[in-house]
């Protein structure tokens, strides 16, 4: 499927809030779970605390209007007043009860629903009690099992709640290791698409500014592939057309040059005379037939080097130097070019000199060849002509050596 730039970039953005708010449903699930389960425990663990209280008082009254009936004739108000906290004690035993699924706590809970119905028949009854009868004795036990099966139920409680706070530890430190993977998850997925999708997007930029980089060091055989039909396609396709344009253009200018150096290769020919062509750097260009016949040196003894380095005849470069310096017009410049054996015996010497070595006595021979007039190949006169470019760096200075005075 082919989407164009701003189809991405909104399909980014909705997968982006799509799993910003899956990470925010999935925290608040697992915070709504671990509140309603906290709720749930402290819930019931209320109510068997309030019901335990209730529990509480109802076996002291019990136990205070128990003694009394011990100590004191009892009386059909007290025995009524009994028979009452035993009914509420009967249905308090039967709630609790009902919340409990501990098999031992049931048991104990049961064991005094025993024990209170016990209690309840044995003073419905209506006898009259005497102290230290039968009757008073049983009551009084059933009072005292009473009491120690509600201190059992009572440990018992304590263990319940020492699970109850194990069971929200638990829950709770369930509830964080979930919310951690389920984070981790999402930040996982959000480096992946952080990754990805910016990567998506940059790519094809990341092509042209590397086509680009090649055009600016001038070189047109570049292209840039992307097969996506959107905005960045269209770019794309309108540079590979500008890159063609600018090779075609490259092509045409690189074959006018060269027919126009060969243009002016034929007519500095023509001219019958040495022409020599330099740029601001002093590097020679060109030079003509009859100037490489005329020094004795091949092309690649001389184009693209210094005039220092190459060998070219000092008053040629004095010529030339002057050209630069004045940067205008040199007329009817003298110009000797010594022979080459003689020009070559002058540097020895001149070497020999320079590095010191004992110079034996002249002969006579050699006072002779001295005293002998120096061998030019070539004494005329150099005109400098400058060729202005747009700037200064490509100027160029065309040297034509001549016999005659130019006039």
């Amino acid at each position: 499927m082919n989407l164009s730039l701003k189809g991405r970039v909104k399909w980014s953005f909705i997968i982006a809030n799509v799993v910003v708010v899956a990470l925010t449903f999935v925290v608040f699930y697992y915070l709504d779970n671990l509140n309603k389960d906290i709720e749930q425990i402290t819930v019931k663990s209320n109510r068997v605390a309030l019901l335990t209280d209730e529990i509480r008082i109802s076996a002291v009254s019990l136990l205070k209007y128990q003694r009394k009936l011990l100590t004191k004739k009892p009386t059909p108000q007290q025995v009524d007043k009994i028979i009452s906290l035993c009914e509420g004690f009967t249905s308090q035993l039967h709630t609790l009860d009902s919340l409990y699924q501990n098999p031992d706590a049931k048991k104990v809970v049961g064991q005094m629903l025993s024990y209170v119905d016990s209690l309840k028949l044995v003073l419905s009854k209506g006898a009259l009690f005497s102290r230290g009868g039968a009757g008073m004795t049983t009551i009084g036990d059933l009072s005292d099992k009473i009491l120690d099966s509600f201190s059992e139920f009572q440990d018992i409680q304590y263990f319940e709640t020492v699970e109850r706070d194990r069971k929200i530890k638990d829950i709770i430190s369930d509830t964080k290791r979930h919310m951690m993977i389920v984070l981790i998850i999402g930040f996982l997925s959000t480096i992946i698409l952080a990754l990805v999708i910016p990567g998506k997007i940059a790519l094809p930029f990341k092509k042209i500014k590397d086509a680009i980089r090649e055009l600016q060091d001038c070189n047109f055989d570049v292209s840039i592939y992307y097969s996506q039909e959107d905005e960045i396609g269209e770019i794309a396709r309108e540079m590979n057309k500008m890159i063609y344009s600018f090779k075609v253009f490259e092509e045409l200018r690189a074959d006018r040059i060269s027919v126009e150096n060969r243009k002016f290769d034929a007519l500095a020919n023509l001219v019958r005379r040495p022409v020599l062509v330099a740029n601001t750097s002093g590097s020679l260009i060109y030079l003509n037939n009859q100037t490489y016949s005329l020094l004795q040196v091949q092309s690649e003894d001389v184009i693209g080097k210094e005039m220092t380095e190459a060998v070219i005849p000092t008053t040629i470069i004095e010529t030339f130097e002057l050209a630069l310096k004045r940067r205008s017009k040199i007329e009817n410049n003298e110009i000797k070019i010594l022979a080459k054996r003689q020009e070559e015996e002058e540097e020895e010497e001149d070497s020999n000199v320079l590095e010191g070595e004992v110079i034996d006595a002249p002969s006579e021979e050699d006072i002779a060849a001295q005293e002998k007039e120096p061998e030019y190949v070539y004494e005329g006169y150099a005109n400098v002509i400058p060729i202005r470019g747009k700037e200064s760096s490509l100027d160029y200075y065309l040297m034509v050596l001549s016999k005659e005075v130019f006039m």
